[in-house]
């Protein structure tokens, strides 16, 4: 028998995904957890090097940058999935679709009439000192009035069992390739639980990924010319990016493959001379998209590119400008935003959060520091924020510097007791606190992933889970499942 001893497993003070109180599986998870605690050690280990040994054959990377260099490294695989009824994950998709919704429709307002402005629900400040609001965007309309066709929510679920929105990413969201591949690696290492059929199925994104961005084609037609855009070799998301392409059989393209011509089409320098391309799956910031419009220096991306989508001649996802939403203190205002543009209650709640632009929260939050986390306005990839908790006085000290110096830029929330997942560390299941990334594709139908890229935080007690803070992931199943 295995050391995986569920009587012994304890998750005191937090939700744990698959172990309810008393080391007894939740129903959802007891084929799974007495599978696993059937397994010998050896046999543990012996699935556990499967998942390393195909990650590195598979070539599953991703870049940290430290120190000024950049390393590439095997992408960190626990083989213990993360389960979610399907009953649960019903409700949840809906709250996605919600919020996806009144954020697509915000954005579209903010380029045109601000009516959620000069109607009082989003402070005129906030959109005055946004960093992602592009006035070069002002008056575009693009296709299906949709602007972030892809978008990737951060769950997390609080000890009580409630599953909240941490954050929205609308800009370039990361992460799908890992799904897809923990799925293939999961399906490797542990074939035999996927015979009965309950798990719901993940390989259809990139179908999906292509039906939403032919759907975006100036041109109607049955062969739309469609690209991905990549900074290159050296961007932390290459592997995805190269990925993506060839799992949708278009071609992966830098910013010298394309050119603007005169008459404002976007085309392909190829052996066979220049190919009009119709759509860009862009995974190049805003800033670095076109010189003429941004960054005269950028080498990233294309001349005239912005001229060509707002003459509607090439759809770009996401649209330039979509990174307005992806504002921590917009955030803030997303139930709102649901009730403004939609009527409707949110599904999802929002972490409680304190706007340091507020008087009276920045006065709470000073004086409690140790207790919040602290996020930038505009930082991803966990850059920037500080854990109270887990900050050193001087740390804490110098968040308040900031925050005083740039209110606007800064926001709180309460540290939530973030649920865990086991986890093998050393040949035993030890919890590990875990978040979810759900994405949600929107065009002319809104599309959500069966679960997403759970990530794990794989330092014991850290909170901490994204891949470039030393986080890992794991396969999310969400399973067709009804309790006898």
């Amino acid at each position: 028998m295995s050391t995986l001893d569920w009587q012994h497993y304890r998750a005191d003070g937090f939700f744990d995904e698959l172990i309810a109180a008393g080391g007894i599986p939740r129903p959802v998870a007891r084929a799974l957890c007495e599978h696993l605690a059937a397994l010998s050690d050896a046999e543990l280990a012996e699935r556990k090097t499967a998942a390393e040994l195909a990650i590195r054959v598979m070539g599953i990377t991703f870049t940290v940058y430290s120190e000024g260099s950049m390393i590439d490294r095997a992408w960190p695989f626990d083989i213990v999935p993360r389960i979610i009824p399907l009953s649960e994950w019903t409700r949840v998709e809906a709250g996605l679709k919600q919020r996806v919704q009144a954020l697509n429709m915000f954005i579209d307002d903010l380029y045109h009439e601000q009516k959620v402005v000069k109607d009082g629900v989003l402070p005129a400040e906030i959109l005055a000192q946004s960093v992602n609001f592009r006035p070069q965007c002002v008056g575009t309309t693009p296709p299906h009035r949709v602007w972030a066709h892809i978008c990737g929510s951060d769950l997390v679920r609080d000890k009580d069992g409630t599953i909240y929105v941490l954050e929205d990413n609308l800009r370039v969201p990361s992460g799908v390739s890992y799904m897809l591949e923990n799925r293939v690696v999961t399906k490797r290492v542990l074939p035999e639980l996927f015979d009965s059929g309950r798990i719901m199925p993940v390989d259809d994104y990139p179908a999906q990924l292509f039906e939403m961005l032919a759907s975006m084609s100036p041109r109607p037609g049955d062969d739309p010319q469609i690209v991905v855009l990549t900074p290159g070799i050296y961007n932390s998301a290459y592997f995805e990016h190269a990925y993506l392409a060839q799992q949708m059989g278009v071609e992966l393209v830098q910013g010298p493959d394309l050119l603007v011509g005169d008459d404002d089409c976007c085309y392909m320098r190829t052996i066979d001379g220049l190919k009009r391309v119709d759509v860009i799956y862009r995974r190049v910031d805003d800033l670095f998209l076109d010189p003429e419009a941004f960054n005269p220096e950028s080498m990233l991306g294309c001349a005239g590119l912005m001229r060509s989508w707002r003459a509607g001649k090439v759809a770009l996802a996401n649209a330039p400008g979509a990174g307005v939403a992806d504002d921590k203190v917009v955030y803030a205002f997303v139930p709102e935003l649901i009730k403004y543009y939609l009527d409707q209650d949110t599904i999802l709640p929002n972490v409680p959060s304190y706007l340091c632009m507020r008087d009276k929260d920045r006065e709470y939050v000073l004086a409690n520091l140790d207790k919040l986390v602290v996020k930038p306005a505009n930082e991803s990839g966990g850059y920037g924020m500080m854990v109270g908790p887990h900050a050193s006085p001087e740390k804490r000290a110098e968040f308040a510097e900031l925050i005083r110096a740039n209110p606007r830029n800064y926001m709180a929330q309460p540290t939530l007791a973030i649920s865990t997942s086991p986890t093998l560390c050393d040949g035993h299941a030890e919890p590990r606190h875990v978040d979810l990334r759900p994405f949600i594709l929107s065009g002319p139908n809104t599309y959500v992933t069966m679960g997403g890229l759970t990530r794990v935080a794989l330092v014991k007690g850290s909170l901490v889970v994204n891949s470039s803070q030393g986080g890992g992931s794991k396969d999310t199943w969400i399973v067709d499942f009804e309790e006898a």
